[in-house]
């Protein structure tokens, strides 16, 4: 079960269709296994195409989004039971093999990356896959700008909390962690950045200049 998901105001972005590719990705992955995220952004979808049908009579206001908010919140809530995984997930098409055979390269410590920027041309973010060893922990940093993130196997922790598979993760420059892999399997993320991390250990930030 996810508990951990993207805000309202991200939601209403990607119905609007509003987000970058590789953000967009995160969040249909997260809404493949995560019922109630799926159930707003239908009903995000159903109230944005009743507006573009009354656009002339919509009249925009101060309270406007705290009104749709309201009605998504209103709404009777999706009791679906979570679908399947599809058999090819769009992640995979995107790469054409498993997440665990891919050619990582190691980064730091108990971290390996593979960038994966080049799979989203005109994109202006960097898309990265990280992969941190079951019972690793990775090197305690924060933001230099926005980084979106969703949890594709295995689990982590941080002084948030414990974020598991599908989980959805949104962190800036004001988000400071260590994430430590949790249970029996690698954890490996999807994550899209708009500017590189930050090292803030005592050593590792010495290697900032080399972190892209």
């Amino acid at each position: 079960m996810t508990r951990h998901h993207p805000d309202s105001l991200t939601l209403m972005e990607y119905s609007a269709g509003n987000l970058s590719e590789p953000r967009a990705l995160c969040i249909r992955l997260h809404l493949e296994q995560c019922p109630e995220c799926r159930g707003r952004v239908d009903t995000l979808d159903s109230l944005g195409a009743v507006m573009m049908d009354q656009q002339p009579k919509v009249s925009v206001s101060d309270t406007s989004f705290e009104q749709l908010m309201a009605r998504i919140d209103e709404a009777p809530e999706d009791t679906s039971p979570v679908a399947e995984a599809p058999k090819v997930s769009p992640l995979q098409k995107l790469l054409g093999q498993d997440i665990n055979d891919l050619p990582w390269k190691r980064q730091l410590g108990d971290v390996s990356v593979l960038d994966i920027t080049d799979k989203f041309p005109d994109q202006h973010d960097r898309v990265v896959l990280q992969k941190l060893v079951a019972g690793g922990k990775a090197p305690a940093h924060t933001h230099k700008g926005d980084e979106t993130t969703v949890i594709l196997q295995g689990a982590f922790s941080d002084q948030n909390g414990v974020f598991n598979q599908w989980d959805f993760v949104s962190l800036d420059e004001h988000d400071e962690h260590r994430p430590v892999a949790v249970g029996n399997e690698d954890c490996i993320t999807l994550s899209v950045l708009s500017a590189p991390v930050k090292l803030t250990g005592t050593f590792t930030r010495l290697l900032n200049p080399f972190i892209r």
